[in-house]
C-alpha cells in the first residue's frame, strides 16, 4: 500500500518523502527544570543525527494504574512548562488532551495535540483538537483495527483540519501484555502519516499490581522493525533517571541508551529509502 497523504507538525511535514521524525521526551512533567534538561538533550542527539524533534510530555496523565499515581501539573501550569520549553529550546511541543474544554488552551501552546487511545472514538474530543488548528496525533486504541481508524482521521479532518497524524502503540492480546501488527502500519499510512510508539507497545498493562509493567529491552527491536515497515515518526518516552520516573518507569527509554538506538533506525531508515 502506498499513499501521497502528509500533515503538517509545527515546521516539520510527515508523510513519504520526508525525514523520519523523532518525538521523544518524559511521559508526564515532572518539573519545568527536568523537561528543559531532557528537551535540550535529547534536541542535540537529534541534531546529530539530522533528525526533525519535536518534544513531548504530558501535562496531565488521566489514565493511571492507581488514584495515588502522579498525574503531573495540571493544564494551566503545565502548558507554561511546555511554552518555556518551545521558547526557549526551540522545539515544537506535544501534549495529551483529555477533554473537549481543553483543547482550546491547549491549541495557543501546543504545535501538536495528543488524543490518547482509549479516547480515540470520542467524537467531541476530536472535533476540539481539529478546531484547534495544530496538528491532531491519534493513539489508536488498543481494542481497534488499524482500519476503524479511517474514520478517527476523517473526525479531526471534518472539522477543517487535515493535519492528523495517526500512533501504533500495540493492541491487547488478553494477559497483560501489547502486540503490534507491522501491517497494521502500512494499513493506516493509507489514511495518515504514521507514528509508532515503542514505549507504550511494551507496557503490560497492571503488571504490577497498583503500576503498569513491561519489557523495556524489546523497545529496539520494535523500534527497528517499525522503521523498517515505513513509518513517519518514531515516538519514544525518555528519561535520565528511569528508576525514578514518576510515569511509566518499566518503560521509558534511559536517555545514555537514546543515540545509539536511534543512529540504527537511521541507518535503516536509509537503507529501506534505498530499497
Amino acid at each position: 500500500m502506498s499513499t501521497n497523504v502528509s500533515a503538517k507538525l509545527g515546521p516539520y511535514t510527515l508523510g513519504p518523502g520526508n525525514p523520519l521524525v523523532l518525538i521523544a521526551g518524559p511521559c508526564v512533567i515532572e518539573s519545568l527544570e527536568h523537561c528543559l534538561m531532557l528537551a535540550e538533550r535529547i534536541a542535540a542527539i537529534a541534531k546529530r543525527l539530522d533528525m526533525p524533534y519535536v518534544f513531548k510530555a504530558s501535562f496531565d496523565k488521566a489514565n493511571r494504574s492507581a488514584i495515588t499515581s502522579p498525574r503531573g501539573p495540571g493544564l494551566d501550569d503545565g502548558l507554561a512548562v511546555l511554552a518555556k520549553v518551545r521558547q526557549r529550546i526551540g522545539v515544537p511541543v506535544l501534549s495529551d488532551v483529555h477533554e473537549p474544554a481543553q483543547a482550546e488552551a491547549a491549541a495557543t501552546v501546543l504545535d501538536c495535540l495528543q488524543v490518547p487511545a482509549f479516547l480515540c472514538r470520542q467524537t467531541d474530543l476530536l472535533v476540539a483538537c481539529g478546531r484547534g488548528g495544530k496538528c491532531v496525533n491519534i493513539k489508536t486504541g488498543q481494542f481497534l483495527s488499524p482500519e476503524k481508524m479511517q474514520l478517527a482521521a476523517a473526525k479531526v479532518r471534518d472539522s477543517g483540519n487535515a493535519n492528523v497524524l495517526l500512533t501504533d502503540r500495540g493492541t491487547t492480546f488478553g494477559y497483560e501484555r501489547l502486540v503490534n501488527d507491522m501491517t497494521g502500519l502500512a494499513v493506516m499510512r493509507v489514511f495518515a502519516p504514521v507514528v509508532f510508539d515503542a514505549t507504550h507497545s511494551v507496557q503490560h498493562p497492571g503488571a504490577k499490581g497498583d503500576t503498569t509493567g513491561g519489557d523495556r529491552e524489546s523497545i529496539p527491536l520494535l523500534a527497528r522493525a517499525a522503521v523498517a515497515a515505513g513509518i513517519d515518526a518514531l515516538f519514544l518516552e525518555v528519561h535520565n533517571d528511569w528508576k525514578n520516573a514518576k510515569s511509566d518507569a518499566a518503560t521509558v527509554w534511559p536517555l545514555e541508551r537514546l543515540e545509539p538506538l536511534l543512529e540504527t533506525c537511521v541507518r535503516i531508515r536509509a537503507a529501506a529509502a534505498e530499497g
